[in-house]
């Protein structure tokens, strides 16, 4: 080979575009795809569903309770054959055999009162027994009885769980919420491990490719005499190093494929290729709107007056449950006895009951007293810890928008110097092809250029990783300018 003809079949051979084509079995996802495929099937999302089921139940369960009930409770059949002790008119007891059937049906129907904590029923009840040693039946029952039994000074606990239970639900619909973007910030960082894996991969077998190249042109320019032996030893070192890097890209790329499927609930063995995700630039994000969602939307805002008004409600039961507690019930029905069932409902009886159950703590060494005052203390406490996690919510929220704002803003700079440190390295092996670079400049272009996509990767990733954090922590769809909703 002519020598003036070298510079331009090196430059050839290392230009020279490789041409290689993804597996036909590789499935190519964006990070949103990967997300709302966490979102769909991993164990995350399939507990978060589990959870907020368990709460829409005891949802139903709290709101039951200010329904009307009705219950049928019943002893058929009631039938006995024993020996057992009768108490005689003189006081005596004679043990006689017995052999009878004693059945009987009963229906309530019960009403809450939610502003008095009182609570208004009905009944109508029928009693059959059956003598079988003498032959004889006889019947018992009340047709209808209503009644209304009120608690006084005591504690209302359909009032307060009406307070508390709507906020313990909103609570557990907003965590439901929160759960979801919980799994696009994980999710996220497990997209930008394998990502990263993939582009290390990449510049680790262009690297390689190029250190082949080079290494060949070397022992090409080593058997002309333009190039020393420290050079070739030192290019040979570098080959070594480009298969070490493809080795450990390569099994770097086996661990974060298999955490990435793991996580998402993506069965089968298809490789994935991850697309680069762009920068949202046109997305402001502003500190006062963040709070402004962050108070509407989340859990723990909720959890903020929750935590208050359980707080006040434990005072009230405290001082419910001290001093004078008392019930008055008041009954009116009829009830009748006779041979047969129609004589039951036949003339009956009017049955009235009025009474009044009460009781005074006369001497309690101040317990009742210490009771509320442990409540009231736990309240204002609760009411400290609050205001302290209100600022720690709010500072949490700020600094994130900063950081977000400042990693938008680094961002591009990054994308700069990757831009940068690549024309570098072109025009390194340009100029080392040319003979008029030292390979350990080379060496340090290739080094450079390397680092370059690393950062850019990461800086992405922390941009993304910024972007679902300041989701989670608002609930806020800033690209959409909407609440997020499932």
């Amino acid at each position: 080979m002519n020598i003036k003809y070298l510079p331009a079949f090196i430059l050839l051979l290392i230009t020279a575009p490789a041409f290689c084509h993804a597996p036909a079995d590789t499935i190519r996802l964006t990070l949103t795809e990967v997300i709302d495929l966490a979102k769909k099937n991993s164990i995350a999302a399939k507990q978060a569903i589990s959870e907020k089921e368990t709460k829409y139940w005891e949802w139903r369960s709290y709101k039951s309770n200010y329904q009307p009930q009705l219950s049928l409770s019943g002893n058929l059949p009631g039938y006995s054959k024993t020996t057992t002790q009768v108490l005689q008119p003189d006081g005596s007891i004679l043990f006689q055999q017995i052999h009878n059937d004693n059945s009987s049906l009963t229906m309530d129907f019960s009403q809450s009162i939610t502003a008095t904590g009182g609570t208004v029923y009905g009944t109508t009840e029928l009693q059959r027994f059956s003598d079988f040693d003498r032959n004889n039946v006889l019947y018992n029952g009340v047709p209808y009885a209503i009644g209304y039994s009120q608690p006084l000074f005591q504690y209302n606990s359909l009032k307060w769980d009406k307070r508390i239970e709507p906020l313990k639900y909103k609570e557990s619909t907003q965590a439901f919420i929160e759960a979801q973007e919980q799994i696009a910030v994980t999710v996220e960082g497990y997209f930008f491990d394998l990502l990263l894996a993939q582009v290390s991969l990449r510049v680790a077998e262009t690297n390689l490719t190029n250190t082949e190249r080079i290494l060949r042109i070397a022992n090409t320019r080593f058997e002309l005499g333009k190039t020393s032996k420290n050079e070739l030893l030192q290019l040979q070192l570098e080959l070594l190093n480009a298969r070490k890097s493809v080795g450990v890209a390569r099994r770097n790329i086996e661990i974060a494929t298999l955490t990435l499927r793991s996580y998402i609930g993506l069965e089968g063995d298809t490789q994935l290729a991850l697309s680069m995700p762009q920068v949202i630039s046109r997305m402001e994000v502003d500190a006062e709107r963040v709070l402004s969602e962050a108070f509407a939307n989340r859990s723990d805002a909720v959890a903020f007056v929750r935590r208050l008004a359980e707080a006040k409600r434990d005072v009230a039961k405290a001082r419910g449950q001290s001093g004078l507690v008392a019930t008055l019930t008041a009954n009116l029905g009829y009830s009748n006895s006779a041979r047969s069932i129609a004589g039951v409902y036949r003339s009956p009886q009017n049955q009235q009951l009025l009474q009044l159950q009460f009781a005074i703590p006369i001497l309690d060494w101040g317990r009742s007293k210490s009771r509320v005052k442990t409540a009231q203390a736990n309240q204002q406490f609760t009411e400290y810890a609050v205001e302290q996690d209100k600022q720690i919510f709010r500072q949490e929220i700020l600094t994130q928008v900063t950081l977000f704002n400042m990693l938008k803003e680094q961002i591009s700079l990054t994308a700069e110097a990757d831009s940068i440190a690549g024309e570098k390295y072109h025009i390194a092996r340009e100029r080392y092809v040319l003979g008029n670079l030292s390979i350990t400049d080379l060496s340090i272009a290739f080094q450079e250029n390397d680092q370059a996509k690393r950062d850019y990767v990461n800086a992405l990733r922390d941009f993304w990783g910024a972007y679902y954090q300041l989701r989670y922590l608002s609930l806020y769809d800033f690209e959409k300018k909407q609440k997020i909703t499932y």
